[in-house]
C-alpha cells in the first residue's frame, strides 16, 4: 500500500466543521479563525521506547497522542479546533492502522476536532501531532501572570499516571481495580479542556502537568519571577494512591509524576 491509498483509506473524512475550507488530500490545509481571536498552535511528537512503551495499543496510542496537544491548549485557555498529523511507521499493518484510525477519529469527534493534514514515512514509530485552537485576543492563561499572594490549584489528583507508568515498567500482573485504575490514568488522560475555557475570563496562568508539578511550577516561576510554598499534606492524592503506596512513595509520585493533564494556576 502506498503512502496516498493509506491516506486515503484511514485518514481522510469529510470534515465536521465548517471552519475547515481545504483539508487532507490537498498541499495545503485552509481554515478560517473567528474575527477578534488569535490562533494557539502546540506540538508534541510520541516517540516508541522514550513516550510509549512498545506494548501499547494502536488505540491507546492514537487517544493520547491527540490529548496531549488538547492539554497544552486547554492551558492556553484555547478552543481546539483542527489537528495534523505526521506518522511515521516501521512497516504497514492494516489492522494496526484501523485502529489507531479509529481511535484517533473518536477522540478529535468527541472535542469537535478536525483532522486536516499531515505526512507518513518509514522509520521507527513515531506520531508528531500538532494541535490549533483560538481563543479572545489577550485572552490566554500565561506563564508570566502569576503573582506574589496567589494560590496554587490542582485540576484532578497527582500522582496517579506515575503509578499506572510504574507498573507498566515493572510488567506486573495487574490484579486489583487501583491497578487497572492506574494503567487508565496513564493511558487515557483526560485533556482539561472546559477547565481551560472556563478560566480564561480571569486571567489565570496555567499550565498542563507533563513532567510533574515541582518541575512545570517551577516554568510559572522563572517566567513570573515569584516564588512558592507546597504543603505536602494538602497534596490532592487519590484513594487508590493512598492504599497501594506508602505515604513518601505516593508523595514522590504526585510531585514528580507527569502526563496527568492536570493544571497549576491561580
Amino acid at each position: 500500500m502506498g503512502e496516498f491509498d493509506l491516506i486515503k483509506r484511514y485518514f481522510s473524512r469529510k470534515s465536521l466543521q465548517n471552519d475547515v475550507i481545504l483539508s487532507v488530500g490537498d498541499d495545503c490545509a485552509i481554515t478560517s479563525i473567528p474575527t477578534g481571536y488569535q490562533l494557539a498552535i502546540t506540538t508534541d511528537t510520541l516517540v516508541e521506547g522514550t513516550h510509549f512503551l512498545p506494548s501499547i495499543s494502536p488505540t491507546d496510542l492514537a487517544y493520547k497522542s491527540v490529548a496531549v496537544n488538547l492539554s497544552d491548549l486547554a492551558a492556553m485557555g484555547a478552543t481546539p479546533a483542527w489537528v495534523s498529523l505526521a506518522l511515521t511507521l516501521p512497516e504497514i499493518k492494516e489492522e494496526w492502522l484501523a485502529e489507531f484510525s479509529q481511535s484517533l477519529f473518536a477522540i478529535l469527534d468527541r472535542y469537535g476536532v478536525s483532522l486536516i493534514g499531515g505526512d507518513t514515512t518509514k522509520g521507527p514509530l513515531s506520531i508528531t501531532l500538532t494541535a490549533q485552537g483560538f481563543l479572545p485576543e489577550n485572552q490566554g492563561l500565561f506563564r508570566h501572570q502569576a503573582k506574589v499572594g496567589d494560590w496554587i490549584f490542582v485540576s484532578g489528583f497527582l500522582g496517579d499516571s506515575a503509578a499506572g507508568l510504574d507498573l507498566l515498567l515493572q510488567n506486573r500482573k495487574i490484579e486489583n481495580e487501583s491497578d487497572r485504575y492506574f494503567i487508565q490514568r496513564h493511558l487515557r488522560p483526560t485533556p482539561r479542556v472546559e477547565l481551560g475555557l472556563a478560566l480564561r475570563s480571569f486571567s489565570c496562568c496555567a499550565l498542563d502537568i507533563s513532567d510533574g508539578l515541582l518541575a512545570d511550577l517551577e516554568h510559572i516561576l522563572e517566567r513570573s519571577q515569584v516564588g512558592a510554598e507546597i504543603y505536602l499534606e494538602n497534596l490532592p492524592i487519590s484513594r487508590h494512591l493512598c492504599i497501594q503506596y506508602e505515604q513518601t512513595q505516593a508523595e514522590k509520585f504526585a510531585l514528580t509524576g507527569g502526563k496527568i493533564m492536570s493544571f497549576v494556576l491561580r
